[in-house]
């Protein structure tokens, strides 16, 4: 049953009924967008109930999509006593930096963070990694040589995926091109779907997001026009498009969620950056069994050798800055 509570001009929507009790460990996650758009919010509210789930611990959600909330809602779940708060986005670093200076009990882990500071701690995901096998997927099936990728903001490790995907489809067809468009929003769907059909009639073929909600627009698109194909993000994105979507590079955030909640549960936690890639099994290729059919043997068999040499560390998918390294 939910239960809603107003702190400090913030709406927590509370799992649990009893607000009284004040035992045991407490895990809050501020989202920037809608746990409803099929991707990056979404595996993240996953990600909180498996901690209520597998920990049996008291959870709380709260959207905040602007700045001045973001902060405030950092700071109530501080304020109220929460032990670990996942702030779901690289753009919630120098307010949880900021808030965290008064309440140095609370570890504030900040998804696709750049950088470990005090009891603030990033998780990192090479996504680009995942994008990578994408682009190679991409570039062997494309027709018109021409790429379009969606994304919401442009953030540093949205351009990582993105330049991953360059790079992958350019490792199977050096002819590809390359367009892009950012929404400066991660939530207008209908921008997200004009972004799509304005790439389409320029001659994009295959299509890549990081656009969270907005990108449902570009799947709607997808499904409208004849020959255009989509590789899903952060979650496996089949199902929004069946006949279209080829694959998803996919991040496991419920898996990374648990493993660093486990651990603070425990005592066993340490601040510091937490890197994952294919190598852990968080960041993944997940293909489209309705469309695997389409991709060669030749490809599938430079994808396998590709991560392998990801794992092993002798191809990097996309530079990274060196303020993403934690």
């Amino acid at each position: 049953m939910w239960s809603n509570c107003r702190h400090g001009g913030v709406l927590l929507a509370l799992l649990s009924c009893n607000q009284v009790a004040n035992t045991g460990l407490r895990v809050g996650l501020i989202t920037p967008g809608s746990v409803a758009d099929a991707a990056w919010n979404s595996a993240a509210y996953q990600g909180l109930l498996r901690i209520h789930d597998s920990l049996g611990v008291q959870i709380s959600h709260v959207e905040a999509r602007t700045p001045s909330e973001q902060s405030e809602a950092l700071r109530t779940y501080a304020a109220q006593g929460y032990d670990l708060v996942y702030a779901n986005g690289f753009e919630f670093q120098d307010a949880a930096e900021r808030v965290s200076r008064s309440y140095p009990k609370t570890t504030f882990i900040v998804i696709s963070g750049r950088r470990a500071r005090g009891n603030v701690v990033p998780l990192i995901f090479r996504l680009e990694e995942a994008s990578y096998l994408a682009g190679m997927v991409a570039g062997g099936l494309t027709r018109n040589n021409v790429l379009g990728f969606i994304g919401g903001i442009e953030l540093p490790p949205i351009k990582a995926a993105y330049q991953g995907w360059v790079n992958g489809a350019r490792a199977i067809n050096p002819r590809v091109q390359s367009r892009e468009i950012y929404l400066n929003s991660f939530d207008d769907a209908a921008a997200g779907r004009e972004a799509a059909v304005a790439l389409a009639r320029a001659g994009a073929d295959m299509f890549h997001h990081n656009a969270d909600a907005a990108a449902l627009g570009l799947f709607q698109a997808a499904k409208e026009r004849t020959g255009i194909y989509v590789f899903g993000a952060n979650a496996d994105q089949s199902a929004l498009a069946p006949d279209q979507v080829l694959g998803s590079a996919v991040i496991d955030l419920p898996h990374a969620f648990l493993l660093v909640a486990s651990e603070v549960q425990s005592g066993q936690f340490t601040r510091r950056a937490r890197v994952f890639g294919l190598e852990d099994g968080v960041v993944s290729y997940v293909p489209n069994a309705r469309l695997d059919s389409l991709v060669s043997s030749r490809v599938k068999a430079r994808m396998r050798a590709a991560t392998d040499s990801m794992v092993s560390g002798t191809l990097i998918a996309a530079p990274r800055p060196p303020s993403m390294e934690g």
